[in-house]
């Protein structure tokens, strides 16, 4: 089922957001997940932002639209073993930062990312930015996508309602994940509605009093 997360003050440009089962491993071990896809765009073209699991229900979503672009805010297997089937029915070229190459050829060895994410780029729509900020920490390669206008940033792993994403697993830090949410995303407004890659959504308002709390627990 696809809902409207979140839509721009003419109502031109909509987000939507529909949830996808599946599983997620790494470090020899493989657990359930629920991936929040993300799609922004207007009547004729969008995005799409992490088409976990279910190139059909990302299809449906779409609904025959132009894609511009898919998305990537890291590269665990969760979030990118579905996305090559997903492009070849949806269209659209793949976009991934170039420091979680070495996850996407885990899953995807025979292949690449179509290009590489780089921090400050912009991917416009309609008026609508959506700006990649470079958020270590979940990854090396995690970024999140910032689009003011919109009033809304899309976290992928780095902050959910909560706190930080997990770092216990190969690949993350927990320092650094704390400084990219720090410097990168706390310094957003505080309205800013905090579109994650599971779970609920938040604010940056709601979890910028918090960061002594994660530190004290260390996650």
């Amino acid at each position: 089922m696809t809902e409207i997360a979140k839509e721009s003050a003419d109502g031109r440009v909509r987000v939507q957001n529909c949830v996808t089962s599946g599983t997620f491993s790494l470090d020899g071990g493989t657990w359930d997940v629920d991936n929040n896809v993300w799609v922004v765009g207007n009547d004729d073209e969008c995005f799409v932002i992490d088409p976990a699991h279910s190139p059909a229900v990302v299809a449906e979503a779409v609904g025959g639209r132009t894609v511009k672009g898919i998305l990537l805010t890291h590269g665990h297997d969760d979030h990118i073993r579905a996305v090559q089937d997903t492009a070849a029915l949806i269209g659209g070229q793949i976009h991934l930062h170039p420091a979680d190459r070495m996850l996407w050829d885990s899953v995807h060895p025979d292949t690449a990312p179509d290009h590489e994410l780089t921090d400050g780029e912009v991917f416009e729509l309609d008026g609508i930015g959506l700006t990649v900020l470079s958020t270590p920490g979940h990854s090396p390669g995690s970024v999140c996508f910032h689009s003011p206008e919109l009033g809304v940033v899309f976290s992928g792993d780095t902050l959910f309602q909560g706190g930080p994403g997990a770092t216990g697993r190969s690949y993350s830090d927990f320092p650094t994940i704390v400084e990219s949410i720090r410097e990168r995303l706390l310094v957003l407004a505080p309205e800013t509605v905090v579109l994650t890659g599971h779970g609920d959504s938040t604010t940056i308002g709601s979890e910028a009093g918090h960061v002594q709390e994660w530190l004290d627990r260390g996650h």
